[in-house]
């Protein structure tokens, strides 16, 4: 019978309606486990959610096996216990030795952090009530807090109808929830959505290899996630002796700068004491100023003198043409001498070959070595090559506009090109148009013929927020650097800007 509370007696915390109400209120941290593979916790939104159970799909080949036993690995270096259970008719031996060619594979754990059982022979004769026995004896005997069941589509077909799939995955989450343990699925088919293996689990992600042209290209999705935000889409993968390695997709990222922006009027060099002139005193600090021009135009040249104009400032170049040998031989021909700042690492040149890059790879790679350095000068030479990185060039425009706020909101000034397809044109076919709203200032360059010569011209057809000298002028590549000049060259230039297909 319950003891009734004297009128008299204070009310404890428990008892107040009101504090019930605000303990209802305030949100719960879920508790979560490091999946130990670069940028997947990030897609997660800070990694796998403990006692949860999620499926991994994908085609064979996708990957799925690597990323389980890479999770497996690396929650054992951490001091947890695995249970890897096998549904596939494949020998244990074939699948360490094939494991035994990534870094993350420790042979000391197996038997003792990292379990592997084979319930293949007991599912082919038992059936699934075999294999729920199993796991009934081995989970609570060994106290895993990782599960992964490797072939669930093998455990469907032995399913002689959806209720039986259902009673199957209600039985392995019981056993892995009654020792506080995560599940791992691992399967090659896509389900129905109404499917019993989609609406019991907590969460589903996706693996799969697309041919897009003539290259492929990894991706992964989370489909389903409970209890968390995942960053949406499609992101980018890669397989390597290191394991899977995710890379987050740039947009979902960086939709907010990952740091508040602090607004600066001041202004630093373009590296060209009349370029600062006619910008009206030089670059806004942080501001990103684009460069359009053919091949030869000059854009390169350009990017040096920017490099070299404030040897107190860290400054990067990250560029896909030229390697740091070619560009330091460039530097030298114009008369620039950059080793002073590249041998007191003020200045990094750093290059990546344009074939098979991951546009979402080579964003990450660039915003760590900028926060590792203290960059606040950065020439990106080749944003067309990023272009033609990304999946579908409708990505190109917001992709360009999340990185210029995240490097503008690190207070980075940003020099940047991009290739004209035509040597004489005066029009820039540009695929995605709306890059010129994201940019801060842009300088078009091009080339003209007068007087049996050719000679190189640039005019600024856009600065934010400052005042600038709209005329066309000539200037001259020497080895004394680039000089500019107001010589008249005899017809008026107003350029203009249309849509078309990338170079």
């Amino acid at each position: 019978m319950p003891v009734a509370r004297r009128p008299d007696a204070p009310r404890s915390a428990t008892d107040d309606p009101g504090s019930r109400e605000q303990r209802r209120a305030v949100p719960q941290t879920l508790r979560r486990l490091n999946s130990g593979i670069e940028g997947l916790d990030q897609i997660l939104g800070g990694g796998l959610v403990a006692d949860s159970t999620y499926i991994i799909q994908g085609h064979p080949g996708s990957g799925k096996t690597i990323l389980a036993n890479q999770v497996a690995f690396h929650q054992a270096s951490q001091g947890a216990s695995v249970l890897y259970v096998t549904l596939l008719a494949e020998a244990h031996e074939r699948l360490f030795a094939f494991l035994s060619t990534l870094d993350f594979y420790d042979p000391s754990m197996l038997g003792r952090q990292v379990n592997y059982i084979s319930a293949f022979s007991i599912m082919e004769h038992e059936g699934l009530d075999g294999v729920v026995r199993l796991l009934r004896r081995e989970i609570p005997r060994q106290k895993p807090t990782l599960l992964v069941i490797d072939g669930l589509l093998n455990a469907r077909e032995k399913a002689t109808s959806a209720l039986d799939m259902k009673k199957f995955i209600a039985e392995l989450q019981n056993h892995a929830a009654s020792v506080h343990c995560t599940a791992l699925l691992l399967t090659s088919a896509r389900f129905e959505d109404s499917s019993p293996e989609y609406t019991m689990v907590d969460g589903i992600i996706e693996l799969r290899e697309e041919e897009l042209g003539v290259r492929s290209m990894r991706r992964l999705r989370v489909r389903k996630l409970r209890g968390s935000a995942a960053l949406g889409g499609l992101h980018q993968y890669a397989i390597g002796p290191g394991g899977l390695v995710t890379f987050p997709r740039t947009e979902a990222l960086l939709a907010r700068p990952l740091q508040p922006e602090e607004p600066s009027a001041e202004r630093t060099t373009s590296g060209i004491a009349e370029i600062d002139q006619i910008l009206g005193g030089g670059l806004s600090r942080g501001s990103t100023t684009l460069l359009i021009g053919p091949s030869g135009a000059g854009k390169t040249s350009w990017g040096l003198h920017f490099l070299a104009g404030a040897p107190s400032e860290p400054a990067l170049h990250f560029g896909f043409y030229e390697s740091p040998q070619r560009l330091h031989a460039k530097a030298t021909a114009l008369g620039l001498d950059l080793a002073p700042s590249l041998n007191a690492g003020s200045l990094s040149l750093e290059w990546r070959p344009s074939a098979e890059l991951l546009a979402d790879a080579v964003v990450g790679e660039l915003l760590r070595m900028a926060a590792e350095r203290g960059v606040k000068r950065l020439f990106l030479d080749g944003l067309g090559v990023l272009e033609r990185s990304l999946s579908t060039h409708q990505r190109f425009s917001p992709f360009l506009s999340v990185l210029v706020g995240e490097l503008r909101a690190r207070g980075i000034t940003v020099l940047t090109t991009l290739e004209m397809s035509e040597l004489f044109g005066t029009t820039p076919h540009l695929a995605s148009p709306e890059i010129l709203s994201t940019v801060d200032n842009i300088v078009l360059m091009r080339l003209m013929e007068r007087d049996g010569r050719i000679h190189r011209v640039f005019s600024v057809v856009k600065t934010r927020n400052n005042d600038f000298e709209p005329a066309l002028h000539d200037f001259e590549i020497t080895s004394q650097g680039i000089r500019i000049f107001n010589r008249l060259l005899g017809k008026s230039f107003a350029p203009t800007f249309q849509r078309g297909d990338p170079a």
